[in-house]
């Protein structure tokens, strides 16, 4: 089975400041704010939800195809995607933008200040869902929200099963609009902040949106996840991390566990199990596209974690 991952790429340039922000940012200043801080650490990551679901996906031996705008900056990423074996056929370079851009500055209390600069994620509808291409199952993750609305539609046209994972960009749709992909997806996944947004929005509870997809999935961090599916809730529990070093990342990679489970037809407590794992391993690595391992190594450590195989 092929999986298509409709979503953002970027670039995410995180630098570190070896001081608290409060210790500069005086709140009587703040209508005349003008501030600099000195970051002696920085690295640039790949990131971008379609580019980590996608990696995180390979990892597991499946065989992801992304679908996304980029810049003219693109090459050093194109690389790294061909280096892992991931295909970027339907990836549109666009010459008159950059690829999308996160500017992360972090203190030594973990605060971040975060400029985001879209780029070509804003014209992800020039992409279509490809059709008589093998694709059996897809997901709709963070993009150009017009981009993000036709794709849906396009999967629901075609009779692909995919996600609905508005992530970071669930604010820029109102209830009717939210309530639009519901009636399009197969499943929904969202994390606990996003699933309280959801139901405010729509006025519908966690229950009553279950009932319009087959599967609800929410994530509740070191709580683990819950999966509403059926008429039943199925508690998903967490997997410990053997150490927490960035978060940036866990919930793509949980996403890419979703997908694994749908593609192997797992049930929904083996499937629920294998993302929160990937999820844990990526919180164990700095950057979201930096951790690997093998078959046999994860499926071992999915024995060790919860005491049974898939």
């Amino acid at each position: 089975m092929s999986a298509l991952i409709c979503g953002s790429m970027a670039y995410d340039t995180i630098m570190v400041f070896h001081d608290k922000f409060k210790h500069h940012i005086l709140p009587e200043k703040v209508h005349m704010l003008n501030v600099s801080f000195l970051v002696p650490a920085l690295r640039r990551e790949y990131g971008g939800c379609a580019g980590n679901i996608a990696y995180n996906l390979k990892l597991l031996q499946e065989e992801p195809s992304i679908m996304a705008t980029v810049g003219h900056d693109f090459e050093p990423y194109a690389q790294w995607l061909s280096q892992c074996g991931i295909s970027s056929r339907y990836i549109k370079v666009l010459d008159d933008h950059y690829t999308g851009q996160a500017y992360i500055t972090t203190d030594v209390d973990d605060n971040q200040i975060t400029a985001f600069h879209p780029g070509a994620m804003s014209f992800s509808h020039l992409n279509t869902v490809p059709a008589d291409s093998g694709i059996t199952i897809g997901i709709v993750s963070p993009d150009g929200k017009q981009g993000m609305q036709e794709h849906a539609q396009q999967f629901a046209e075609q009779g692909i099963p995919f996600i609905f994972d508005p992530g970071q960009g669930m604010p820029m749709f109102d209830g009717d609009e939210l309530l639009a992909f519901l009636e399009l997806a197969n499943y929904a996944t969202f994390n606990d902040y996003e699933s309280e947004l959801m139901q405010q929005r729509t006025g519908l509870t966690l229950e009553q949106i279950a009932e319009k997809v087959d599967a609800l999935i929410i994530t509740l961090g070191g709580n683990g996840s819950k999966v509403y599916t059926r008429g039943e809730v199925i508690d998903i529990p967490p997997a410990k991390p053997k150490q927490v070093l960035d978060p940036t990342g866990c919930g793509d990679a949980y996403r890419a566990g979703l997908l694994y489970g749908l593609i192997n037809d797992y049930d929904w407590d083996v499937t629920g199990r294998i993302a929160s794992l990937l999820g844990a391993i990526k919180i164990e690595h700095n950057g979201t596209q930096n951790h690997t391992f093998t078959m046999a190594e994860f499926k071992k450590r999915y024995q060790d974690t919860f005491g049974s195989t898939f």
